[in-house]
């Protein structure tokens, strides 16, 4: 059972964040926001994914005005990624976005930031306080630790929020090493009560960058530390979402469609084990209910390993035991594997 760290609970439009709310899974679009159909797409594709909320960028006012057309296309909490031009963001909040994501700091004098919090407040939107391992500031001590300096630099754009009375905050403090992620947010996590978003922030391209993510997301959350999480990915966001997910159910944090249990194969295996969990994992992405399902090479540990799953297969030679909840059901030839397995799939997606 693993105890989550308790953070002061945020509403992005709508959406509950810390507190004792789930985990939430994010993404970020990865098309120029000035083209809105072609970011509406996307982040409807997202939204079947599972995605609860979206960050797009906002680089310059063309894509600050797309945010109502944006908003009005979209079923999830939109927050705008704001950098060094303070005027973007009171476009944002003028546009209707539902959160911020920029550095108090780097959008200008205690006048700007002071304007952009008395917004976000008359309108409670919450900003992310977002610090990056690769653009810390200049000033801070470069013989400190890396994540030490993230702390501070994170610790210092908190206290210019506070100083205006401005509590609605999230963090988040992302490097590549995953180590370096680890150390950051395990010691800003007692010294604030915040909600966190966790990620490995240029993580790579998959696998590679699927298992640095897993390498760094996965201890925090063990350790109850995380209130929303990204997994960045050069790559299609929808992958990110997918990847959060299974990082999140792999630790029954969340539950989130099915979940495949397969084996490795063996000498003792005597069926097309990679063939038919390659066919049964490609169609269960179709399926949103919460089912274990499993494919096992053979009868001498199939079943028994495979017990908590909601139906599944053991092979034999040339044929399979088909099981459900523990209790056999009876043997299948190998031709026919995926076809009645999916076949009881479907009777318990129905139930």
């Amino acid at each position: 059972m693993i105890n989550r760290r308790k953070s002061k609970p945020i509403t992005v439009g709508g959406l509950t964040i810390g507190g004792d709310a789930p985990i939430v899974v994010q993404s970020m679009t990865k098309t120029d926001t000035r083209d809105s159909y072609a970011t509406i797409k996307q982040i409807r594709e997202l939204e079947a994914a599972g995605c609860e909320l979206v960050r797009i960028a906002v680089p310059d006012k063309e894509a600050a005005a797309e945010i109502p057309r944006i908003k009005r296309s979209i079923s999830i909490p939109l927050v705008a990624d704001i950098h060094f031009d303070y005027r973007l963001a009171l476009e944002a909040i003028d546009n209707g976005v539902d959160g911020l994501r920029l550095n108090p700091g780097n959008i200008g004098g205690s006048d700007r930031v002071t304007a952009v919090v008395k917004a976000a407040r008359e309108k409670q939107i919450p900003i992310r306080i977002g610090v990056n391992a690769g653009s810390l500031p200049g000033d801070l001590d470069p013989a400190l630790p890396v994540a030490e300096r993230m702390v501070l630099a994170a610790m210092r754009e908190i206290k210019l929020l506070e100083e205006l009375d401005f509590d609605l905050i999230k963090i988040s403090l992302k490097a590549f090493d995953a180590p370096t992620t680890i150390e950051s947010y395990r010691k800003i996590a007692t010294m604030v009560p915040y909600s966190l978003h966790i990620g490995i922030t240029e993580a790579g391209v998959p696998p590679a960058g699927i298992i640095r993510s897993t390498a760094g997301l996965a201890p925090l959350l063990y350790q109850g530390i995380g209130d929303t999480i990204r997994v960045s990915l050069t790559a299609s966001p929808v992958e990110e979402v997918v990847t959060a997910y299974e990082i999140l159910k792999s630790l029954n944090l969340r539950s989130h469609g099915p979940v495949l249990i397969s084996c490795p194969t063996c000498g003792r295996t005597e069926i097309d084990v990679v063939k038919i969990a390659t066919e049964v994992n490609e169609r269960l992405k179709k399926c949103r209910k919460n089912i274990k399902v499993a494919v096992m090479g053979c009868a001498v540990n199939g079943p028994g390993e495979a017990r908590d799953a909601d139906i599944g297969i053991a092979g034999g030679k040339g044929k399979a035991l088909l099981f459900k909840h523990g209790q056999k059901l009876r043997t299948i030839d190998e031709a026919d594997i995926i076809e009645e397995l999916m076949k009881e799939i479907e009777n318990l997606r129905q139930e």
